[in-house]
């Protein structure tokens, strides 16, 4: 673990220590809705069963009140996002995926650790590392907006790499959660490999994400 993954994860637990509810993750965003889907970049980890093995040995200590679990089909590490398909052309997309295809192409594989537990008031992630691979994978994409775009979506600065497995779906005490967390923070993490990135269109049903895949960008480099 380098030096920014481990000062993160001190941080982050110390200021969980002090919190003393939860936030309700599911509130509804600028321009969201419930008819609305999002175009956005995702890491996706289907056909990953030592992480699907940890993430279901985290989620049977975790049916706490308070949080709503993430199916392990949704398993999902946010990249970057492109804006509502309503306002988004087909074209605009075709464009951006045929020159982000070619950037990610040059791209290796990345293999990624996930874990510990990495926690907020809103949710409970696994800590992705290490951060450098996700962020260059980040930045090609991020550059192949900018060659059809005049303005990239989002800040480039403040992207965290995590994947969360549990949201916090009411402002629950968290002693309880806190206490379960601490007994599962020393859970080994583990290793899984990365070969593609992917655009889908986000939507949200009840209090979980689901998507549709757009497209999926093999890393070959």
């Amino acid at each position: 673990m380098t030096g920014r993954e481990l000062a993160s994860l001190r941080q982050r637990w110390t200021a969980y220590g002090k919190l003393t509810s939860l936030t309700d993750h599911w509130y509804w965003r600028p321009g969201w809705r419930a008819d609305r889907q999002f175009y956005t970049w995702h890491l996706t980890f289907d056909d990953q069963p030592d992480l699907h093995d940890l993430v279901s040995q985290l989620q049977r200590q975790l049916a706490l009140p308070g949080l709503d679990l993430v199916p392990l089909d949704g398993l999902h590490l946010t990249m970057q996002g492109l804006g509502f398909t309503d306002e988004v052309s087909d074209a605009d997309v075709a464009d951006i995926v045929a020159v982000a295809r070619d950037r990610c192409a040059t791209l290796p594989p990345m293999r990624l650790t996930l874990g510990p537990v990495d926690a907020d008031a809103e949710g409970i992630g696994l800590l992705v590392q290490p951060w450098d691979q996700v962020e260059r994978l980040r930045c090609a994409v991020r550059e192949a907006i900018g060659e059809v775009w005049e303005e990239v979506p989002e800040p480039a600065e403040g992207f965290r790499p995590h994947v969360t497995i549990a949201y916090s779906g009411s402002p629950a005490p968290i002693a309880p959660i806190r206490n379960q967390l601490a007994e599962l923070r020393h859970l080994p993490p583990v290793g899984t490999t990365v070969r593609h990135v992917t655009l889908i269109a986000l939507r949200r049903e009840a209090h979980t994400y689901r998507w549709t895949t757009i497209a999926m960008l093999p890393l070959q480099g």
